[in-house]
């Protein structure tokens, strides 16, 4: 008999490749336009949010859903899903490789799985993440961080000029005086779970938005590496009622601990001198 995890991780992983195909499909051909917040938004974005919602309340009536291009307010379900349809729409709408779908389902506010799906190069992370949910189905959750059914964890290599650091555009002032080599990934969900996976040693995200966070956070936690934030002292759980769409969570994530001290303070020092 499959149980609720398995149940979750299949409609997940289903639902992702799908959607994920028709978008190789319409890659590299997009016509962006761009919202009132300055980001940019495609058909390709509304089709894929409208299948994914489709999706869900077919399969899962009883959950919410806060998407990206959709409802933005937090509702009064037990279970919600947290949906970016197209992560990283302007790498998409230019013509670079590094873009995807991103779902986090949510208990109570908190995020406990997470599915995140790069069809150009064929990765999908997901995990599962619930320390303080007990009994019920979580009795039988699965725990981990995977990278195409492989489980990851974040490296213990020892810190040199030649590891990587992720930044994202808005935080590229931090680039020169770190003790590492930088990367820009163009897509939040992706600058986190490359840390998760070993690749990079860290990365920070000056204003990703919960959809960026959502599915990635669970990945990140349960993949064993450091979330910071950088402002609120905690992101989850949601609150009720809320709107979600014109919230930044500025973000520091590191593969250890020991490292944060590292890195934390030319974050902080960028903060201080952008903000004065």
């Amino acid at each position: 008999m499959t149980n609720f995890w398995d149940s979750i991780l299949s409609f997940a992983r289903v639902t992702v490749e799908k959607v994920g195909q028709q978008l190789l499909q319409d890659f590299g051909s997009a016509q962006a336009d761009e919202k009132d917040d300055g980001s940019l938004v495609t058909k390709s974005d509304n089709w894929a949010d409208a299948e994914i919602r489709s999706a869900i309340a077919s399969t899962f009536p009883s959950h919410g859903i806060l998407s990206e291009e959709g409802e933005h307010v937090f509702p009064d379900t037990e279970w919600c899903w947290v949906v970016d349809p197209l992560d990283a729409t302007t790498n998409f709408a230019r013509g670079i490789p590094i873009w995807g779908i991103s779902l986090g389902l949510l208990y109570r506010g908190t995020p406990v799985f997470g599915c995140v799906h790069l069809p150009p190069i064929n990765q999908s992370f997901h995990g599962f993440y619930a320390p303080d949910f007990a009994g019920g189905v979580f009795d039988n959750m699965p725990q981990g961080a995977f990278l195409n059914g492989q489980q990851i964890r974040p490296t213990a290599d020892k810190m040199s000029g030649n590891h990587f650091f992720n930044l994202c555009s808005r935080s590229v002032g931090i680039g020169p005086h770190l003790p590492s080599k930088v990367r820009m990934l163009g897509m939040a969900s992706y600058n986190f779970l490359t840390v998760a996976s070993g690749v990079a040693m860290g990365g920070v995200e000056a204003t990703p938005k919960i959809w960026d966070i959502a599915g990635s956070w669970v990945i990140v936690k349960a993949a064993g590496a450091v979330w910071l934030p950088l402002e609120s002292p905690a992101i989850f759980p949601l609150e009720v009622g809320k709107s979600y769409g014109r919230i930044s969570y500025p973000t520091l994530v590191m593969n250890r601990q020991e490292l944060v001290s590292v890195f934390l303070p030319f974050v902080e020092a960028w903060k201080k001198k952008k903000m004065g």
